[in-house]
């Protein structure tokens, strides 16, 4: 219903990969995009509570020649977005014309805007926020990182830091965070290249493809929990069919298949345990690609 024409639309604007040789943000990315598609309760009540626009490689250009960091024409595009040219830097210019063009609409509310990049120095999972002169607004914007510090055990709030840094004004986050009201919230969302550790050991895990993909599924699954969807996904569980005695339920269950559970996004995430140990925040860790 809110992608009819005219319907009042939430959106959730997602971006990566605007520094090419930051590939764990791709499949980060790939996960969020995997599960929202995919017929798994939360991702239907997203699907119909929310608008996501996603744009998974901001610089395709340098992906393709193997660049680390800057563009075809040599520009590190997250330092441009204050006046983004079309000519130089068009993948920047089009996304801020899209994000103007949302803020601009009476009927859209332009949320969320998250982008995805990779970190080569520290550990785990972490956001970068803005810093507000509104204390509640500043105190609202550390929600969805805490949220999501309960869902995903690689996850760290702790490492995560809100801050106004002159160097980072021409990033994505800075520019949006001030271009934008106060209903809209802006990160930078990082992964480690490397590991990250499960709070309460000591031990480092080495990130996978799979398991980046699945900070993506807690990513999106952590919307859920945002905007206090919970009690929608029992509505759009799919009903299995009511037998009319036990003893006919008991023959149906020797003569079929094991009953419909929802598909596992991108390979099983059970390869990963969740682990015993306690984080900084309250943890509830559960991958969303599990059947309920």
């Amino acid at each position: 219903d809110n992608l009819r024409e005219g319907a009042e639309q939430k959106v959730v604007f997602i971006t990566g990969r605007v520094h090419p040789g930051e590939t764990p943000s791709s499949f980060v990315c790939q996960g969020i995009i995997d599960f929202l598609v995919s017929q798994h309760p939360i991702a239907r009540v997203l699907r119909e509570y929310l608008v996501f626009k996603i744009a998974p490689m901001l610089n395709p250009d340098g992906v393709y020649l193997g660049n680390y960091r800057c563009s075809l024409m040599g520009f590190d595009l997250n330092r441009h977005w204050l006046d983004p040219s079309p000519w130089v830097h068009p993948t920047l210019h089009g996304v801020k014309q899209l994000i103007v063009q949302m803020y601009n609409d009476p009927k859209t509310s332009l949320e969320f805007y998250i982008d995805i990049h990779a970190h080569s120095t520290m550990m785990n999972g972490f956001m970068y926020g803005n810093i507000f002169e509104d204390e509640e607004r500043f105190q609202r914007q550390a929600i969805f990182p805490k949220l999501l510090c309960q869902n995903a055990e690689d996850f760290s709030y702790s490492s995560t830091s809100f801050n106004r840094d002159a160097v980072k004004a021409g990033t994505g986050r800075r520019f949006l965070g001030g271009l934008l009201d106060h209903t809209s919230y802006c990160y930078t969302l990082e992964v480690s290249f490397y590991s990250y550790i499960i709070s309460g050991t000591t031990a480092a895990v080495p990130y996978t493809e799979e398991a980046y993909m699945k900070l993506g599924r807690n990513v999106a699954r952590t919307f859920l929990d945002y905007y206090r969807l919970n009690p929608m996904v029992e509505k759009v569980a799919i009903p299995m069919p009511r037998l009319r005695n036990k003893e006919i339920e008991v023959q149906r269950r020797k003569e079929k298949s094991p009953p419909y559970k929802h598909p596992l996004l991108r390979g099983p995430a059970s390869n990963y345990s969740n682990g015993k140990g306690d984080k900084k925040c309250s943890v509830n860790h559960k991958d969303p690609s599990t059947p309920f």
